[in-house]
């Protein structure tokens, strides 16, 4: 009965914890709407370029210069958010989550106001700073967002919680097409409001941070407030039983303190974090490189081919596909595990890549009953990117390290997601040149690639602790190294065998025989 009654206080959501999380989604919301804002009214944006560069110089600027100028618009706002991405740590280790979604929103007030008084003020170049400032506030948010909600929420509810800056992402898309309809707010009156919206929700989400708490493993570990950090423990369990918790932390504290401070360096050289952090990288990468923008991109002809007038109307649709499956990574991130989902949302988008594949083939050139099933995959590929390549990458890597090392995690975590989504911005109209339709074979090969990475290198961390995570990693690396420098035996079995003390998926330590204690835990 007492092992109950701890289980369900573990699993506690309290109105206070849901407002902090709330809260911190916000901005996961501005990341999604500044991603999918500035698609609806580039045409009107576009001759804004030229009608400003008219009234200033009497001439109006060349096609392929307006083409070149927002090209570079909408490039800056990747760069932007590897330059955010990469501040999160110092932000983080000096200020604590919460102030620096509090500093970080700043610059979304800057850039939403060089935007929205980019058509007053006649000015094409306030667009493009504004989508850099904006960008760098973006980059921010997806690092501070996951880590901020990752040490609020109970170890049983992390994943789920995680998945919640996802959310927050494609429903922020799906909000910036939905008031990008030219009878909203895209049209050639009011896309300066479309775009400086975020001031707004900027406000908003400043006012709510002012009555949230600091993340309590920040208030313990890196300002040794530990009367602090329990009494915000107390707010967000809803009980007074948290000594549990607060002896997880400290032990963490101890751990943080008998390390230096890690920087990006360390987490490569230092063979405790080398494996983690590769495969932070990796599975941001597998976010970016998974073939879904040029789902996106084909599923304006592949909707038409199937009769659909209003190609932006089917858009809108993908996007609520984008939302409903998040919403059910949600519930499903729990129970079946990150590595399991992650896993089955790669086949799933594998295998719709071939099938887009075949039926590009077969559609474009006239309308036919194999279009709708080229709109099954389409959905199908939406839906498993949602189900584990979507939302699981964005908080992985606030589980796969302790507090010591976790700032700078996120930050090249979020750096190499961001690197990659700049990458295929830059690369794959080249692809679509020289591939066509076939460009969706590459994406099923590094689809594959991914997958077995995740089979053979990704450990679960569902339900496990920060802590006993990391121990995980540093025993694997503490038996790699004993083995490397173990003399060579004449048994053929013993010199590829070792017994290690192992933790497993419940966090509950176990000794086996392990063959490759580098990549398994």
């Amino acid at each position: 009965m007492k092992k109950m009654e701890d289980g369900s206080k573990r699993k506690q959501v309290t109105s206070h914890l849901l407002f902090c999380v709330s809260t911190a989604v916000i901005g996961s919301l501005q990341f999604g709407y500044h991603i999918g804002v500035i698609n609806a009214p580039y045409k009107i944006i576009q001759a804004f370029f030229k009608n400003a560069s008219l009234d200033r110089y009497g001439k109006a600027m060349e096609d392929c210069t307006v083409t070149n100028l927002w090209s570079f618009a909408v490039a800056v706002f990747s760069v932007g958010g590897m330059i955010g991405a990469l501040c999160v740590g110092i932000l983080v280790n000096r200020f604590g989550s919460r102030k620096s979604m509090l500093l970080s929103n700043v610059l979304a007030l800057i850039g939403g106001g060089l935007m929205g008084l980019s058509n007053v003020a006649q000015s094409y170049e306030m667009v493009i700073l504004g989508r850099l400032v904006i960008g760098i506030f973006c980059g921010l948010c997806t690092g501070l967002t996951p880590m901020y909600v990752g040490e609020l929420a109970p170890t049983a509810l992390r994943g789920a919680f995680g998945t919640l800056h996802q959310l927050g992402t494609v429903v922020g898309i799906l909000v910036a097409q939905i008031f990008g309809l030219q009878n909203l707010l895209g049209s050639e009156s009011w896309w300066p409001l479309l775009l400086g919206l975020t001031v707004l929700s900027t406000v908003v989400q400043s006012i709510m941070l002012l009555f949230c708490s600091e993340s309590p493993r920040y208030l313990l570990i890196n300002m040794q407030q530990e009367e602090e950090a329990r009494k915000v423990l107390v707010r967000l369990c809803g009980h007074e039983d948290v000594e549990e918790v607060v002896q997880e932390i400290r032990e963490e504290a101890m751990k943080v303190a008998k390390e230096k401070n890690v920087s990006f360096l360390e987490l490569f050289r230092n063979p405790v974090y080398r494996q983690p952090i590769i495969i932070a990288i990796v599975m941001n990468i597998s976010q970016q490189f998974s073939g879904i923008n040029a789902v996106f991109y084909y599923s304006t002809e592949i909707f038409k081919s199937a009769g659909v007038a209003e190609p932006i109307f089917a858009t809108i649709g993908a996007g609520i596909v984008n939302t409903v499956f998040t919403v059910v990574s949600l519930f499903l991130v729990e129970r079946a595990g990150r590595r399991t989902l992650h896993m089955i949302g790669l086949g799933g988008m594998a295998v719709c890549a071939v099938i887009i594949t075949v039926s590009l083939q077969l559609v474009l050139s006239q309308t036919s009953p194999i279009s709708y099933l080229a709109v099954v995959a389409v959905l199908g590929f939406v839906a498993s990117f949602e189900i584990g390549p979507g939302p699981i990458p964005w908080f992985i890597a606030t589980e796969l390290f302790a507090q010591g090392a976790r700032p700078a995690a996120v930050a090249v975590g979020g750096c190499s997601n961001w690197t990659a989504n700049f990458l295929v911005g830059q690369c794959f109209p080249i692809l679509l040149s020289l591939c066509g339709p076939y460009v969706f074979i590459i994406f099923f090969i590094l689809l594959v690639f991914f997958l077995l990475f995740t089979y053979f290198w990704v450990p679960e961390t569902k339900g496990r602790t920060f802590e006993d995570i990391a121990s995980g990693f540093a025993t694997a690396a503490a038996s790699s190294k004993k083995e490397d420098i173990r003399p060579e035996i004449s048994s053929p079995v013993s010199s590829t065998t070792e017994k290690v003390q192992m933790v497993d998926f419940t966090g509950n330590p176990t000794t086996k025989i392990e063959t490759n204690p580098q990549t398994n835990f």
